[in-house]
Order: structure tokens, then sequence, then C-alpha cells
């Protein structure tokens, strides 16, 4: 298995239940040469990826629309969930779950 594809976070651990959906529902994305990710008021990018059940990255983006950086990490479990934190340079790490975004189709 493998962390590509687009995640829903489910949970920031240790943080108020509707925080992660503050401003748009969190997700994080793992594409071959990068991803992105939104939690609260957190947004953020990195390059590099790759089909692996665990990643590593260092990220740039935003907090409060103020520019913030820092490192983050990702999982596979056995029971198909997604386990990771989101690290700030110099400052703290969030940690988060998170389940394959739901996908939706229609038949013609």
């Amino acid at each position: 298995m493998s962390v590509l594809g687009k995640w829903r976070i489910v949970e920031l651990p240790g943080y108020a239940d509707d925080y992660a959906d503050m401003v748009e529902p969190a997700y994080i994305l793992f594409e071959t040469t990068g991803g992105e990710f939104a939690f609260g008021c957190v947004t953020g990018a990195f390059a590099g990826g790759g089909d692996h059940a665990a990643i590593a990255f260092d990220w740039t983006g935003n907090e409060e629309m103020d520019a913030a950086c820092g490192s983050g990490w990702a999982k596979l479990q056995a029971d198909g969930s997604l386990h990771g934190g989101i690290g700030f340079h110099a400052g703290d790490e969030i940690p988060f779950i998170a389940r394959r975004w739901p996908t939706s189709s229609t038949a013609c």
C-alpha cells in the first residue's frame, strides 16, 4: 500500500474537535512529486513524495496568514488509516489521523 492520494484528516489528537475544519475540510494530499495539506488555519505544500507506505517531508506555507515552515511525516497503519505529524520550525508538532478521502462516482 501507498500514501499516494488524498486523505481526509479526521482527528488532531489534543486539539478541539472543530479546529481541523475551521476554514475548510482538513486534508493531506500525496502525489508522486509532492503534496499539500490544510487544517485549521494552516496550509502547506511540499516537494518530493513517492509510492511508499511511509514518508517524511519538509514543507512551506502559512499559519493564520503568516509564513510558516517545518517538517512532517506520515505512515500507513494496519487498519488502513494514516498517522502522522506536521511540525513547525522551532515549534510544536501537531499529530493527525487521516482516512482515504471519500470518492464519489456517477454511472452514465
